[in-house]
């Protein structure tokens, strides 16, 4: 399946890129997620993270489906 793939603040630097299009043989979010961890060596693990699919806060349990926009949101803090 292929997806866009959406990546912002910590995550965005250490993909090097704000998105990218990936095929992958995963229709699970986790699984997905652990396969671009380690393609590019994110330090942080699903749990901290938010889950967003084709714009819309998701449970990560969701099944994905060919050609869904996917973000791996961090916690970002601010001022």
């Amino acid at each position: 399946m292929k997806y866009r793939i959406l990546y912002f603040a910590s995550l965005r630097d250490a993909a090097g890129c704000d998105a990218e299009a990936v095929e992958s043989t995963h229709a699970d979010a986790r699984l997905l997620f652990g396969e671009l961890r380690q393609a590019h060596g994110f330090s942080l693990h699903q749990e901290s993270l938010r889950l967003a699919v084709n714009g819309e806060f998701t449970a990560w349990e969701r099944v994905l489906a060919d050609g869904d926009e996917i973000a791996f949101l961090p916690p970002v803090s601010g001022g």
